[in-house]
């Protein structure tokens, strides 16, 4: 799985897959979904889809899939390396959603939630199966929200197909289960070989933030540690969790929307007060983003 493109630039969502067997080009086919990661506060969510003809599903079985949950990552890594192994029968197909390409998403002024994400994606990538020529017939998924709602809107898009949307589907179907252990070895990868853009100039971001989980005490602790008072966390943190927002309140500087009233405008201290001279030190490194711009603290505008 080579995850280069998204280790270039982990700031925007990526896509990456095999090359489609041609069997599956003939052969009526089956295709599971699942996604990796939704929880987390920290890293990328990922959507992981594969496919197969129908005839191939007791070699599927045969192969040992099971949820992604229950296994070590060793025991993942292995399981993606049989999928690989088995391009002549079987594709596969990721999708990274970039930390801050989920938060802009749930940041936006009109409502657009996880599910409504999540299902966005899937339908994706059941699309770009579709047109890829692969021959599909049965889609196989995950649920995100009610089963029977999240079905129904499948059908409506995808009349032609037979679409099974079920609560742990990685453990009923194998090929779901598939599509589980593609999603968790991108995310696993891309969280550990996590390039921090911020991470310049001799300035060192710690590795020890736990497992990403909000309630994860290490987690916590590492978010806390990480936000800078203006431009707020890495990419790597998910800005619109409420867990990181409530740091954001404490630690932070105060943001006031142009939108808010007049009089609380007058009460909230010029965006100048932040960077004025008097006081300041002029051994203090400024941010990274005055840095590359080659911006710097004026006082006097002239006449």
């Amino acid at each position: 799985m080579n995850l280069c493109d998204f280790e270039t630039d982990n700031t925007k969502s990526c896509v990456v897959g095999s090359e489609v067997p041609d069997v599956t080009k003939g052969e009526p086919c089956c295709l599971g979904i699942d996604e990796a990661g939704r929880g987390p506060v920290l890293g990328p969510m990922v959507y992981g889809i594969c496919y197969c003809p129908l005839s191939g599903q007791d070699r599927l079985k045969d192969m040992g899939f099971a949820d992604s949950k229950t296994l070590t990552e060793e025991q993942r890594e292995k399981l993606f390396e049989a999928i690989a192994g088995a391009g002549e029968f079987m594709g596969w197909t990721i999708h990274i959603l970039a930390p801050n390409a989920i938060s802009n998403c749930m940041l936006r002024r009109s409502k657009y939630n996880l599910n409504t994400l999540s299902h966005d994606t899937a339908i994706g990538l059941i699309q770009r199966t579709l047109d890829s020529g692969v021959n599909l017939q049965e889609v196989y998924v995950d649920t995100v929200g009610d089963a029977t709602k999240y079905q129904d809107k499948l059908k409506g898009i995808f009349p032609d197909l037979d679409i099974t949307v079920t609560p742990k589907a990685d453990a009923k179907f194998p090929i779901v289960s598939a599509a589980s252990i593609c999603a968790k070895v991108a995310r696993d990868r891309a969280v550990k070989g996590w390039t921090f853009f911020e991470e310049k100039d001799g300035n060192s971001i710690s590795r020890k933030f736990g497992s990403g989980y909000p309630s994860d005490p290490e987690t916590k602790k590492w978010l806390a540690s990480m936000v800078e008072p203006v431009f707020g966390f890495p990419q790597f943190v998910r800005f619109s969790w409420s867990t990181a927002s409530k740091i954001l309140d404490d630690k932070a500087v105060p943001v006031n929307w142009d939108d808010e009233d007049e009089d609380e405008k007058a009460a909230t201290p010029s965006v100048m007060s932040f960077f004025a001279a008097k006081g300041e030190d002029p051994k203090q490194k400024k941010h990274q983003y005055f840095q590359e711009r080659f911006l710097h603290t004026v006082t006097d505008f002239g006449s």
